[in-house]
């Protein structure tokens, strides 16, 4: 996990546990920017599982330089890509309850 992913989540916690205060509008406001920010970490997660699940594709195929370097390449970009999609998954579950959150306060 890089030091901005792990900020997102710090960031996502942080707005989950925090009651909303007098100052809704901000803490909506701040809300929204993060779930922003998380859509736009789901979505480049998304564009990585599709490179890599092309590389597998290309790697299968035999479109690979030495027999040797494949095999290896080949597991490394499968466990790239089943990181990847642990992490969307988790990703998503919290957008999904911060999203809740947001919604509960737009209807307050």
């Amino acid at each position: 996990m890089t030091q901005e992913t792990a900020t997102l989540y710090d960031d996502i916690r942080a707005l989950l546990d925090e009651p909303p205060g007098p100052e809704q509008g901000a803490f909506l406001a701040r809300l929204e920017h993060t779930l922003t920010d998380g859509y736009a970490h789901a979505l480049s997660l998304e564009a990585e599982r599709v490179r890599l699940e092309k590389r597998m594709g290309e790697l299968a195929g035999g479109q690979h330089a030495e027999p040797g370097d494949s095999a290896e390449e080949l597991a490394t970009v499968a466990r790239r890509l089943s990181d990847a999609g642990a992490e969307l998954t988790r990703l998503r579950r919290v957008l999904e309850r911060l999203r809740a959150r947001a919604r509960d306060l737009r209807a307050a």
